[in-house]
């Protein structure tokens, strides 16, 4: 492995990264998925909104 493909300052997010095969990639996939999935859902005593409207607490 190249040291270059090993550093993670200065390395964003792409779209590319969830195909990618690398720890890296598959790090900073994982987090911008976790990150989007806390900014849609809102803050910590929000609920879930489904499709058919209904409404359910986040688990604490």
């Amino acid at each position: 492995m190249k040291k270059h493909e090993n550093s993670i300052a200065g390395r964003t997010y792409d779209s590319s990264d969830y195909k990618g095969n690398d720890q890296i990639s598959s790090g900073l996939a994982e987090t911008h998925e976790q990150v989007s999935d806390a900014y849609m859902e809102g803050e910590i005593g929000g609920k879930i909104e489904h499709p058919d409207g209904t409404n359910e607490d986040l688990p604490r």
